[in-house]
């Protein structure tokens, strides 16, 4: 892997491209193909991708295309590191439609979604205090969600909870998109988050980390 990030025109560094199951949001537990992109501005506590900061291969997008295309999956997932701090990810997001894939897109939130093609689907993951990134919520992303969208808040201990179960009824964000609630893997029990979300009757969905329960801290899975 080279550490190269200046990419060519109509290129993306990429860390890597595999075919897994997904473990999260509103597509958990079907097959999906991660395309996940170099780089990263946030430093988040509990970080489990740590190696997309830096390792990367520039591809061009037709090259990228043809590596998706070989799994035969209909579901593709850009992710990162940061997938938005790469100028072509709209165009590879949107090439990606264009060939008749579903296409979600992960994002930190802090980084303007107004610019992906509406055909997408978002996941915006809002971060908690315990993230140590809470100031660099976009807030004005949630004026570009949808209903297919989701929102998804990592949960590390009671705090976060109260933090993002606030932030849940103040901004009444069921309406927007699916909440999603994820405890922190092996910090938080999820025994634990699910029952506050009973206890407080919250509109959330308690998402575990499906590809963590099967592979645990494995790269590529």
């Amino acid at each position: 892997m080279t550490r190269n990030l200046e990419a060519p025109p109509e290129s993306l560094v990429v860390n890597e491209i595999f075919h897994s199951i997904q473990g999260e949001a509103s597509h958990a537990g079907v097959p999906c193909v991660f395309v996940r992109l170099t780089a990263c501005d946030l430093r988040c506590r509990w970080c489990d991708t740590e190696y997309a900061f830096h390792e990367g291969t520039s591809l061009p997008i037709p090259e990228i295309l043809a590596r998706v295309a070989a799994f035969d999956c209909p579901l593709v997932e850009v992710t990162g590191g940061e997938p938005l701090l790469q100028r072509h990810t709209p165009g590879l997001v949107r090439a990606l439609l264009d060939q008749g894939h579903e296409v979600l897109i992960e994002t930190g939130g802090h980084l303007d979604i107004g610019g992906l093609d509406p055909r997408a689907r978002v996941i915006l993951d809002l971060k908690c205090p315990g993230s140590g990134e809470v100031a660099a919520n976009r807030w004005e992303n949630l004026d570009h969600l949808a209903p297919k969208d989701a929102i998804k808040f990592v949960i590390a201990d009671r705090p976060d909870y109260d933090w993002a179960s606030d932030a849940v009824r103040r901004l009444e964000l069921q309406r927007k998109a699916p909440v999603f609630f994820s405890p922190v893997h092996a910090e938080l029990d999820p025994a634990q988050l699910a029952a506050w979300i009973l206890a407080d009757r919250l509109p959330v969905r308690l998402q575990i980390q499906i590809h963590k329960v099967l592979w645990g801290e494995r790269r590529g899975v």
